[in-house]
């Protein structure tokens, strides 16, 4: 039976390092595209084909050299329920399509969650890095570094003219894909944010939402990442992302203090309506949820509330999905019923500290 203690809690232990710009960045992460070659890619796999892939790729843990990043330990979806899968999506380390349509789908987690290796996903190997804050450079590092360990083990299908092969042309050349989440509420609340994001897609960046490519924005949470893999080298990709959040942190900054400085009092009683509204209310569909628990933060930021931290702003935005309310407690939930015990669960979390 998989190890399940990663479904256990909402926040994973790297979520709970400070970091740099982390009042704008929430987080950094680095994909790597890989497949293994001779085998053919994960939706044209037979079974046998992806237990072969999947016991290729876990057969390195035995190697000294991967356990230079830490311990790993290996969750075979197919032997943890539906709910511990919605659970893993929702916290970042697997994706929605590992976990719906994968076949012998599994993930390497290290011991923090910062290292996600998923496999038998689109591709057969997802190497992903995930750090607090604006650290995308730093998780750049540590991808290729734990890529170098595979590749000295496995042959990947590459071609010496378009790269690293992948099931999604989007994917060839380099096979990586960098994003950072970023709270922008400052900038949509001075109607900037179309006009920056605008500038963002015409550099190659795409502007995503919290569960990336398909999902909505909600809560003031964009995800920003590299839309071409091919033509660039790893590093342009990943000095192309960073100047360009750069000035997205900038731009944010500014909008917070034109809004601190022309519009204080009406900052002030959003932020704190949002924290009544959190500490009170009975009903609170998810949506809602992300936007007042977004204002809350953003007081957090400005300083106008104390009571509260960053961390457990991150671990409620977690908390308030699907699959973790029905794990807390303990039953399948239809939508109104998820409204009434999220309130619950964040009200209890607000007086609490009260």
């Amino acid at each position: 039976m998989s190890d399940i203690r990663f479904t256990d809690k909402p926040l994973s232990d790297w979520m709970r390092s400070s970091a740099a710009d982390s009042e704008i960045v929430i987080s950094s992460r680095v994909r790597v595209a890989r497949n293994v070659q001779s085998f053919p890619f994960p939706m044209l796999a037979t079974d046998q084909q992806s237990r072969a892939v999947l016991d290729k790729v876990t057969e390195i843990l035995q190697f000294d050299d991967i356990h230079q990043f830490g311990n790993f330990h290996v969750l075979n979806l197919d032997e943890i329920s539906e709910l511990d899968q919605e659970i893993l999506v929702e916290k970042h380390l697997i994706s929605p399509n590992l976990a719906n349509e994968s076949r012998n789908g599994a993930v390497i987690l290290s011991e923090d969650e910062s290292i996600s290796i998923m496999v038998n996903e689109e591709d057969h190997l997802r190497i992903q890095c995930l750090y607090p804050g604006f650290q995308v450079q730093e998780a750049w590092k540590r991808a290729s570094a734990i890529d170098d360990v595979f590749e000295a083990h496995i042959d990947y299908s590459f071609d010496d003219r378009r790269g690293y092969l992948t099931s999604c042309p989007t994917n060839v050349g380099t096979g990586v894909r960098a994003s950072v989440m970023m709270h922008l509420p400052a900038l949509v609340m001075t109607k900037q944010i179309g006009r920056v994001l605008t500038a963002v897609s015409q550099v190659g960046l795409a502007v995503r939402g919290i569960y990336g490519e398909g999902s909505e924005a909600t809560g003031n949470l964009f995800q920003i990442s590299n839309q071409i893999t091919l033509g660039q080298t790893e590093a342009e990709i990943i000095d192309n992302l960073y100047s360009v959040v750069l000035q997205i942190i900038g731009h944010e900054r500014n909008a917070r203090e034109r809004l601190m400085t022309d519009s204080k009092l009406r900052i002030a009683d959003r932020v704190m309506r949002s924290y009544g509204i959190l500490s009170h209310a009975y009903l609170m569909d998810s949506k809602e949820a992300a936007q007042r628990i977004s204002d809350v933060r953003l007081g957090i930021d400005l300083d106008l509330i104390r009571e509260k931290t960053i961390v457990e702003m991150n671990e409620l935005n977690v908390l308030i999905q699907p699959g973790f309310l029905q794990k807390k407690f303990g039953r399948t939930l239809e939508s109104g019923e998820r409204d009434m015990y999220r309130a619950q669960l964040i009200r209890e979390s607000f007086q609490r500290e009260n």
